[in-house]
């Protein structure tokens, strides 16, 4: 879990970076690609809009699309948007549970001072508003 905690802790370094440059205002995929750029720029292993199947028994019943996935391990989900609510939590638990990936970050630039939640085995672990 440490090397994840270390992972998370890039991420989200990163991510203020983006959102200190670039500021709210922008669509979600401005901030998602120029996320996608930083990461990769530091070399870490990125997929963007990570192709997730959801499985009913045996039965492939549905595919919904991650913002990116960090390694292999963090899956990230972006908004650009007032106020981040409880169905944006949501999705991303259930993108979790979806993958079977244990830790998630939610990000939301669309406010003045970054929003992130860290979601971790399928709970709120921590959030952060501020710059």
């Amino acid at each position: 879990m440490e090397n994840t905690n270390i992972l998370t802790k890039a991420i989200i370094g990163k991510a203020f970076r983006v959102s200190n440059t670039l500021g709210p205002g922008f669509m979600e995929k401005v901030y998602e690609n120029a996320l996608v750029y930083e990461l990769r720029k530091s070399g870490f292993l990125v997929y963007q809009q990570y192709e997730l199947k959801v499985h009913y028994e045996d039965v492939e019943v549905g595919t919904f699309f991650a913002d990116m996935v960090v390694e292999n391990k963090v899956l990230v989900e972006l908004k650009a948007v007032k106020d981040l609510e409880d169905i944006h939590l949501a999705q991303v638990l259930h993108y979790l549970k979806a993958c079977k990936f244990q830790l998630g970050l939610l990000i939301n630039f669309g406010t003045p001072a970054i929003q992130i939640k860290r979601i971790a085995n399928g709970f709120l672990v921590d959030s952060n508003t501020t710059k």
